[in-house]
């Protein structure tokens, strides 16, 4: 059993959309085609803020996670924000969502991020086991308005 993470290619885009369409079932949301296809056009272009990290175990994408490099007003350094990670139920629990995680930490320890952040569902109990080993949740509560 061999895991990699990397860069997301091309040819990841439907095992990729795969793995995206468990994630939204997950969260209960219907992102829009349109939405979909503009994300998967970001995730390729190194032009754009947006990311992602393919894990890929034994060749086949396993898992995903998608992140937004910024500045920040309280840091010099660029923050990350990482908005999506999901792994294929059939490794869960296997230590793909540590690596992911793991490569990000290891990115922002040698490109000089200044901090790394997320949130989750706060019923989310798994995610949640995982991530309070990297950082306890810190209190803060969210709030979000969206534009059509």
């Amino acid at each position: 059993m061999t895991l990699e993470i990397r860069d997301a290619k091309p040819e990841d885009e439907a095992d990729w959309r795969r793995l995206w369409t468990g994630y939204n079932i997950f969260y209960k949301v219907m992102v829009p085609d349109e939405v979909t296809d503009t994300t998967w056009r970001r995730v390729l272009d190194p032009a754009s803020a947006l990311f992602m990290r393919a894990a890929v175990l034994d060749g086949r994408l396993v898992g995903f996670a998608i992140s937004v490099l910024h500045e920040a007003t309280w840091t010099i350094g660029p923050a990350c924000y990482l908005e999506d990670l999901f792994v294929d139920d059939s490794v869960r629990g296997k230590g793909v969502g540590r690596a992911l995680i793991d490569d990000l930490v290891e990115q922002a320890k040698t490109k000089g991020w200044s901090k790394l952040y997320w949130h989750t569902d706060e019923n989310n109990i798994t995610a949640r086991r995982l991530y309070d080993q990297y950082a306890k949740a810190d209190g803060h509560v969210r709030y979000r308005i969206s534009f059509p």
